[in-house]
């Protein structure tokens, strides 16, 4: 039905220039604004051309799921990176981390970390033969 239809994802945040900065300066992302007023909004453009929508919400609430996988060649160099700018990564319950952060891939997982946006949703950097 929509196998032609161009489509994008999108999520929220509770302060769009954070976000800006965040995903522009940060985690160098492409970043456009449109809008203006109360109806600002960006657009990220990841590696390949695809488009995210990114919106603020008065009452926004962090997703409860990673929004955001980056592949990489290197996991340890890319959790390196995002020290170097100030961003920690995340430890979750059930999941054994090293003490940088990193879960090591292992019984057919990835090896992957993962981090916040300044509006606390979840995203992560795996390793990018994670998926065969």
């Amino acid at each position: 039905m929509f196998g032609e239809t161009t489509a994008f994802s999108g999520f929220s945040v509770d302060d769009l220039d954070a976000a800006r900065r965040f995903y522009g300066e940060t985690l160098g992302l492409k970043v456009e604004e449109a809008g203006k007023d109360d109806m600002r909004m960006l657009f990220l453009t990841l590696s390949g051309g695809t488009r995210v929508f990114v919106y603020p919400k008065e009452n926004h609430t962090p997703a409860s799921f990673t929004i955001l996988n980056f592949e990489v060649d290197d996991v340890d160099r890319a959790v390196d990176d995002l020290a170097a700018h100030g961003v920690t990564t995340e430890r979750y319950a059930g999941f054994d981390t090293d003490d940088r952060g990193i879960m090591r891939g292992a019984d057919g997982r990835p090896t992957i970390a993962w981090f916040t946006d300044p509006a606390g949703n979840v995203l992560s950097v795996l390793s990018s033969d994670s998926h065969g």
